[in-house]
């Protein structure tokens, strides 16, 4: 990480701590030296399952954690995804409506497995490329391509490609995406989504802001990995005392405001 206090520039190190709380209690830690959520997921779920002996029924989790790879490993496992869409957030505003470029934009056919483009031209399938992920994780992609682009009048919105417009589509991926989307939107996603919020990003809060912990005192990842599980031991106790002194201790999830 660049330290922008110091007069002169400087590099520091940076680990991706990664936490799961049930009941409000952080119930695992780990450190991790990839920085992109993606790829924590699915070693952090493994690490879980052995320390605790126990295997979650459902797993919730923000949009950073999302991919195919993550899907199929839940599937297999069992494990009902309630995991965001990366694009969620976009999907509401109206421009992205309205960018004619989407494949979410375009009808699709699912006998003739072709999608139709604004211009009223179908884009078909052309080849299936199978690509790995740096786990080894291998994936079908199906590449689509117009029809015919020449002439169109709006190509300079659709594509910059010079020939024909292409779609990169992996039908596995928006298969399991869509189930964990419907997931999220049902009642019972609604309410883990903001208990996650609410636990999750809460713990992080009270370790950063009201424990003061903005940075490591040691070094190298074994002792990062025991501070950090020193402060949620802390955490703990502090969770169940102050759930005592409140009653709550029998208490899991916050309800839904407007809901019983």
């Amino acid at each position: 990480m660049k330290d922008d206090h110091m007069r002169n520039a400087q590099l520091k190190l940076g680990y991706n701590v990664q936490i799961a709380v049930d009941s409000e209690y952080i119930v695992a830690a780990d450190i991790f030296q990839d920085r992109n959520d993606v790829w924590t997921l699915i070693p952090f779920l493994k690490t879980m399952e052995e320390k605790l002996g126990l295997r979650y029924p459902s797993v919730t989790a923000d949009s950073g954690y999302e991919s195919e790879e993550g899907y199929s490993f839940l599937r297999e496992n069992r494990q009902k995804p309630y995991i965001k869409p990366q694009t969620y957030e976009k999907w509401k505003k109206r421009s992205f409506k309205k960018d004619i470029s989407k494949r979410e934009n375009m009808g699709y056919d699912e006998k003739a497995d072709t999608y139709t483009c604004h211009a009223g031209k179908s884009l078909l399938p052309l080849f299936i490329k199978k690509q790995k992920s740096k786990s080894g994780y291998e994936s079908e992609v199906t590449v689509y391509e117009c029809e015919d682009c020449s002439g169109c009048p709006y190509k300079e919105k659709c594509t910059k490609a010079k020939g024909n417009k292409r779609l990169y589509i992996s039908k596995s991926f928006l298969e399991k995406r869509q189930e964990s989307y419907e997931n999220i939107l049902s009642e019972t996603g609604i309410k883990y989504r903001m208990n996650r919020s609410i636990q999750v990003e809460g713990a992080f809060g009270v370790l950063k802001n009201d424990y003061g912990f903005e940075k490591f005192l040691l070094r190298g990842k074994t002792k990062v990995k025991l501070e950090i599980l020193l402060l949620c031991i802390g955490y703990n106790i502090n969770k169940l005392h102050d759930k005592i002194q409140k009653e709550r201790t029998g208490s899991h999830l916050f309800a839904v405001k407007g809901r019983a």
